[in-house]
């Protein structure tokens, strides 16, 4: 069995010597099957005798079928490989504008994902998603907005460290997924479910009559002496008996799926049973595709053949061998031979293939642009990050930035000039704790995360058509926060600019409000604001602290160093920046 090529070495060059090999196959093909027309008819109209060449004809062209269409396949991957050479380096250079965005999973009421760019144009799906089904990306989608789960999130951990370390493998199964367009899988599901009428006792005696009456008859009337209208009378009393199966076979044809995704199936399989896992995750995932008589790459290889004859059955090659030898008797004592014995542990397949496309994702997200950080999982609500810093920016550019809270140090006053990063900090620690969670490694030197659950008020928009002012969508979001902290459910809180949708002595008066009902509660996190006079609440209760970013203005030009200091920001820039945007104050008053 030919085996195909996923190596990346001198991939240029291969590509240009398996295209010229399609080719002279395809030259070389044309020729054989017009060879075998004529011995077929030298065979029916001379003598019996060109019946041999016939089979070796047809021997050999089928396997240069067999062998072009290997070719055309790996040509497909050597595509594939390609394409995912072009996607590594647009996220390693974080130009993510080919990639899927994962739009349509954006959810603006969910407590975090709206907030924290996991969907949408450069976005961590773009540099996460390596799926190649509908379906693996709606799982993808799932996990990225699951709730917070330590124990799992450390055994998928000791998963993706395994998958990182096979790189060879990951980029297979995605370069299969790529080569071989998988299409809707739910008629070959319901046929797989269906049960067939078994075959009975004259299935049989004619799967034996057809083959050795055809040939019989075939040499009697070449050899004149039976008359040709008796194979002619053969041929009509096959069609009227054939026509027994011809509606399971039909219905078997209509369901099986098309080569190319089958071979995406199998090929994947392939590469899951071939290779050991020490991992429980993976390891469980894999012992799924074992279940049954026999692997399922060999299941699906067979079913792959049978898929071959009986959606060609009534081609102008098979149609006469069929009429002749009545092989579809024989195809389908076949077909529900298989049937019966592996449709049951091949119904949850495709299910499986996209529990690995997520495992790819993982995996590959760590080898092409995973940080070496140190996720570390407590028992107790806090969170600390050292040198913390956002995926989605190239870690060139990237500012690392350090943080702690717990019980005792609870609540963060984030306060800064516009543009200075605060918005982006508090993402930071958004995005590295969905990692974390994914069983990612953090994008920090080290990071610990409590059993503590995301929730965030960043993004609050105007909706006209439900008649919903920002300021009203704000306070929605905190409405629900505080549901959720009095159910004692302990939570970790990003709200960005808080009130920002009201006048300043109503929006000072409610945030100290909001603080204090925040405090004794089993959450902790961070509040960014413009109010400096916030800032006393840090000086007053142990459990605040104040924290800023800076900038410096030189010339006509604003400084930013995106270091997180201690303390309240002691200037602002809006001042500034207004009058670079050509607003020109009066300087007299």
């Amino acid at each position: 069995m030919n085996h195909f090529d996923f190596s990346l070495e001198q991939l240029e060059l291969k590509q240009k010597t398996n295209k010229r090999s399609v080719t002279q196959l395809s030259i070389l093909r044309v020729f054989s099957f017009f060879v075998l027309g004529a011995t077929v008819i030298l065979t029916l109209s001379e003598h019996w005798a060109w019946f041999f060449p016939s089979l070796i004809l047809f021997s050999l062209f089928v396997g240069l079928i067999n062998r072009f269409n290997f070719l055309k396949d790996q040509e497909r991957i050597y595509l594939a490989l390609q394409l995912l050479q072009s996607q590594k380096q647009a996220r390693q250079e974080r130009k993510l504008g080919i990639l899927d965005s994962g739009n349509e999973f954006a959810d603006k009421e969910h407590p975090f994902a709206g907030d924290l760019d996991l969907f949408g144009p450069h976005s961590l799906f773009q540099l996460l998603n390596h799926c190649t089904s509908t379906g693996g990306k709606q799982q993808l989608a799932a996990l990225l907005k699951s709730a917070v789960n330590p124990k799992v999130a450390q055994q998928r951990n000791e998963a993706v460290a395994e998958l990182q370390q096979k790189p060879d493998f990951l980029r297979a199964m995605e370069a299969i997924g790529i080569a071989f367009p998988q299409g809707k899988v739910v008629p070959w599901k319901l046929w797989l479910e269906q049960k067939e009428t078994p075959p009975n006792l004259l299935h049989w005696l004619l799967a034996i009559l057809g083959p050795l009456g055809g040939v019989l008859i075939l040499l009697l009337t070449s050899q004149g002496i039976l008359p040709q209208a008796i194979l002619g009378g053969w041929f009509l009393v096959g069609m009227l008996l054939l026509a027994m199966v011809f509606v399971p076979l039909k219905r078997a044809a209509d369901a099986i799926p098309v080569a190319s995704h089958l071979n995406s199936l199998r090929l994947r399989a392939a590469q899951i049973e071939d290779i050991s896992f020490h991992s429980d995750l993976l390891f469980a995932e894999q012992a799924r595709l074992q279940a049954g008589s026999s692997p399922a790459s060999k299941q699906l290889q067979e079913l792959d053949r049978l898929g071959l004859w009986t959606q060609n059955r009534l081609n102008l090659l098979y149609f006469p061998i069929n009429l002749l030898f009545w092989t579809d008797f024989i195809l389908f004592l076949w077909l529900a031979a298989w049937k019966k014995r592996v449709s049951n542990s091949l119904v949850q397949l495709p299910e499986t293939l996209e529990n690995w496309e997520v495992w790819v994702s993982l995996g590959s997200f760590e080898v092409e642009v995973g940080h070496p950080g140190i996720p570390i999982w407590s028992e107790e609500p806090i969170l600390e990050t050292e040198n913390v810093f956002h995926p989605l920016l190239h870690p060139a550019m990237a500012v690392g930035n350090s943080l702690a809270l717990n019980p005792k140090q609870k609540l963060v006053l984030l306060t800064g000039s516009n543009m200075s990063g605060k918005t982006t900090f508090m993402r930071t620690l958004g995005i590295n704790a969905v990692l974390l969670n994914l069983g990612l490694r953090p994008f920090a030197d080290r990071m610990t995360l409590g059993p503590l659950q995301l929730f965030t008020s960043m993004r609050n928009t105007d909706n006209l058509g439900e008649s919903v002012s920002s300021f009203y969508a704000e306070l929605s979001r905190i409405r629900t926060l505080l549901q959720r902290l009095e159910q004692e459910e302990p939570i970790f809180f990003l709200l960005d600019e808080i009130l920002k949708g009201t006048n300043t002595q109503d929006r000072i008066a409610g945030s100290e409000a909001l603080v204090a009902q925040l405090l004794p509660s089993q959450g902790l996190g961070l509040i960014s604001t413009h109010d400096i006079e916030l800032a006393a609440l840090g000086e007053k209760e142990a459990r605040v602290q104040n924290y800023s970013f800076h900038s410096e203005i030189q010339d006509q030009e604003i400084l930013f160093d995106y270091r997180l200091r201690e303390g309240a920001c002691p200037s602002f820039n809006a001042h500034k920046l207004m009058e670079l945007m050509g607003i020109k104050f009066d300087r007299s008053n």
